[in-house]
């Protein structure tokens, strides 16, 4: 798995290309730790997201909870194969998805 990130004014970008599942988790998450400390609001790209398990779903879970509080989570661009992984799980009546 590989990300772009960016931060600008308290909005953190980040695109996913690649797998998001138990193996990329943990990288994932160490990544974007120290950025969401400055960060009201993340949206997250998964224009290039080519597959997401349970471990990836749960950890989306977690970074909705952590920042609903703030400006919240968003996720854009899901491919059909993973809107499909969402609906069925009940993450789109969840998390906020364009």
């Amino acid at each position: 798995m590989k990300t772009t990130r960016t931060l600008e004014n308290g909005i953190l970008k980040v695109s996913i290309k690649g797998k998001l599942d138990a193996a990329t988790v943990p990288a994932f998450k160490d990544e974007i730790q120290s950025e969401l400390k400055n960060a009201d609001k993340l949206i997250i790209d998964m224009k290039e997201l080519t597959y997401i398990s349970s471990a990836g779903l749960r950890f989306l879970l977690s970074l909705h909870k952590k920042l609903r509080k703030k400006g919240g989570l968003t996720i854009t661009n899901i491919n059909a194969q993973n809107m499909e992984i969402f609906e069925f799980t009940g993450f789109t009546d969840i998390l906020n998805i364009e």
